[in-house]
């Protein structure tokens, strides 16, 4: 029970936190928005996508839903974490008594929790403003795959962080390391307007599959719209980071 009330304090401060923070409230909540309104106006009638045809809106309502969900757990998580060690918090957390694994997990869960509410807010925007429709019996999926993205990307941010040495290059060492694959991986641009070779460097990083499993529920209208084998790549890459972390994650301040 106190283990609970420890975290529970915790999350609450790193929530309180995130939403006090112009920088992140912008670009994790606002930006998706913003780039969601843009596409959506900008480009019209359909594509190709998995051998279907569907909708630009179908299309760039989940793609526009992974870049929040990527925002929320990788870019934001990975910025803040470095800015904390730098700053000494880190530090001092680690001499309180709230056990060092709260102190991880509550980041993480800020951004799992972040991402759900992006993504909720992307797909009721989708459904008002652009007529696109929410996936009903497929709505398992959509669930499984923000969570599962979430979360991964959470445990890929802590092993990132490792490699950024001050808190001014993490802006732009996250945004250096996504934006280049948010348009080989089918977020921006649909797959069948890509060269081959840029599909096939994407099939190797996380994103093209949690495109991929977010975008499953809006085109497979049957079934639970669960893409189990994107999944698991997306699951595998946060696992193999979660043991990069658990070795190599930082409290300290790099010695300057």
């Amino acid at each position: 029970m106190i283990a609970a009330r420890l975290f529970a304090h915790q999350f609450r401060s790193d929530l309180v936190r995130f939403w006090r923070n112009p920088q992140s409230r912008y670009f994790t909540v606002l930006l998706p928005i913003v780039f969601l309104v843009i596409f959506e106006e900008i480009f019209k009638g359909t594509t190709i996508v998995d051998g279907q045809r569907i909708t630009i809106t179908t299309f760039y309502v989940p793609g526009i839903m992974t870049l929040g969900i990527i925002s929320a757990s990788f870019v934001n998580l990975t910025q803040a974490v470095v800015a904390q060690r730098e700053s000494g918090e880190l530090k001092r957390l680690r001499g309180t008594p709230l056990p060092t694994g709260f102190v991880i997990t509550s980041r993480a869960a800020v951004g799992v929790v972040v991402a759900i509410v992006m993504s909720a807010l992307l797909l009721a925007i989708g459904r008002v403003a652009y007529n696109v429709p929410i996936p009903s019996s497929t709505m398992p999926g959509l669930l499984i795959a923000v969570v599962v993205g979430a979360a991964s990307f959470a445990c890929i941010a802590f092993a990132v962080s490792t490699r950024i040495g001050t808190a001014e290059a993490a802006a732009p060492a996250t945004n250096l390391a996504v934006l280049p694959l948010y348009f080989i991986s089918g977020v921006f641009v649909p797959e069948a307007q890509l060269p081959r070779f840029m599909h096939d460097i994407a099939t190797v990083f996380p994103i093209e599959h949690l495109a991929q499993a977010v975008r499953e529920p809006f085109i497979q209208t049957h079934g639970a719209g669960i893409s189990t084998s994107d999944l698991l790549v997306v699951a595998a890459w946060g696992s193999v980071a979660l043991l990069i972390a658990a070795r190599t994650l930082q409290f300290s301040p790099r010695a300057t």
